[in-house]
């Protein structure tokens, strides 16, 4: 079972959370793989961004790692030449696990010759010739070395914003930061770049859509095949790590699923009344999200056992809502918990929602972003699910799932009428939450859905 505390929830793998480790060998420092976080105690060598015999600079990122939450990026803490990869891609390693090493005393006889050919070859170059061709060169590099000496002055910036920086030319001074306490996150350059590079390209509409940049898709070893009738790939730390947990939820826990279907053509027409104006004066989009999120957290207040959870011999009820939102990323489907949501306006709701779903889809996601839920809510509905029993986020006892919109014939007043109709499902621990509070539970969500206004009463 997960347990948030002050410590836990700031475990993030950062900079600071791993040290140089001097071997024997002189200047030879261990690459060592960082604290993960809480609970995880493993990850997946997604790929290396230097290859043996590199010249990494200080801080400069080495090497990624996947785990089943987040993808961490270990950096290089000091100078020097990478001169051994002990671990491959694909490879799985623990905490404290050394990966790799750095020639920290390689790293002076690297730089030097890379540094003073370039002064002393041009002033016997000049009386020569004069050679046009020649100051080319020097302005191109220019940019990058700018670049890296804006961000070596950030130590706030973590070592995928500095990587960017460098790679793209963008000071992440100038970009406005999404991340706690105003900080720049991968996600926020990666959005700076892709307007940066529509910017110049304005009269040849269709290029600029093509090379903006994503999160990296993740690294998977090359499969191997028989005469193309079959490719075997490897299983992903994420994809390994997402079956064992719902594996876990389905042993550990008496599930069950009860159904109910809600009429959506109140908040729709709210929706659908508000949406434009939102959209200009808030600047967030309004999705059918806030309004479940709203009355799952009012049923969750008149139903408390449906946002409890089991400790052993022991319940624990909360009096709060954390709402983990199931979102699919491009490398798995993640699971982001929007703290305290009970407390949130639908407005407030819907930028910290559209907030940690940007940061999901980047791979931006922080740990702090991923513990802590205390009930979940998916939407299969976005991807034309029309009912599904959604599984158990273990250790929480309750899991809302929405679906598709669809025209149905329904009776209202004794006459059959055409209504936007959705299926609604709650799978819950029948261990902890009886058939009636679950059932309840749902028509209660159903009764603020098809009444919206009784939201904003309770």
């Amino acid at each position: 079972m997960v347990r948030r505390s002050d410590a836990a929830s700031n475990a993030i793998p950062h900079v600071a959370a791993l040290r140089p480790r001097h071997s024997d060998d002189g200047g030879m420092i261990s690459i060592k793989v960082p604290p993960l976080g809480e609970s995880i105690v493993e990850a997946t060598i997604s790929r290396w961004l230097k290859k043996e015999g590199d010249v990494v600079a200080q801080n400069e990122s080495l090497v990624e790692l996947e785990t089943d939450k987040i993808t961490v990026e270990v950096p290089a803490f000091k100078a020097g030449v990478l001169t051994k990869q002990q671990k491959k891609e694909g490879d799985v390693v623990s905490v404290g696990e050394e990966i790799g090493q750095i020639d920290e005393s390689a790293s002076v006889g690297a730089s030097a010759p890379a540094a003073s050919p370039a002064p002393a070859k041009t002033p016997q170059a000049a009386p020569a010739a004069a050679p046009s061709p020649a100051p080319s060169p020097a302005p191109a590099r220019a940019p990058a070395a700018a670049a890296r000496s804006v961000t070596a002055a950030l130590p706030r910036t973590s070592p995928a914003v500095r990587r960017i920086a460098a790679d793209q030319g963008v000071d992440p001074a100038q970009v406005a930061g999404s991340g706690p306490g105003g900080r720049v996150t991968k996600g926020d350059m990666l959005a700076a770049t892709s307007s940066a590079s529509s910017a110049p390209v304005s009269n040849t509409p269709a290029a600029p859509t093509v090379p903006a940049p994503r999160a990296p898709a993740p690294r998977t070893p090359a499969p191997a095949s028989q005469n193309g009738r079959e490719t075997r790939e490897r299983m992903t730390t994420r994809r390994r790590r997402i079956a064992e947990h719902l594996l876990e939820s389905q042993h550990a826990t008496a599930h069950l699923t009860t159904f109910n279907e809600v009429d959506m053509s109140a908040v729709s027409a709210v929706r659908d009344r508000l949406r434009e104006r939102i959209e200009k004066e808030h600047g967030v989009k309004l999705t059918y999200m806030p309004f479940f999120a709203k009355a799952a957290s009012l049923a969750l207040k008149a139903y408390p056992a449906v946002n409890a959870q089991i400790e052993g011999d022991t319940v624990v009820y909360k009096h709060y809502v954390n709402l983990g939102i199931a979102v699919a990323a491009d490398n798995g489907l993640v699971v982001p918990v929007i703290k305290d949501a009970d407390q949130m306006s639908m407005i407030e709701f819907s930028r910290a929602l559209s907030a940690v779903a940007k940061r999901a889809r980047d791979g931006a996601l922080a740990m702090d972003d991923l513990t802590g839920g205390s009930f979940t809510i998916t939407n299969g509905g976005v991807f034309g699910s029309l009912v599904s029993t959604p599984i158990l986020n273990y250790p929480q006892v309750a899991i809302l799932g929405l679906h598709k919109i669809q025209d149905r014939p329904v009776a209202i007043a004794g006459k059959v009428e055409i209504r936007p109709m959705m299926y609604l499902a709650l799978s819950y621990d029948h261990r902890l939450v009886d058939g009636q509070q679950a059932v309840l539970f749902l028509v209660r969500v159903k009764e603020l859905i098809e009444d919206p206004a009784a939201m904003l009463v309770e």
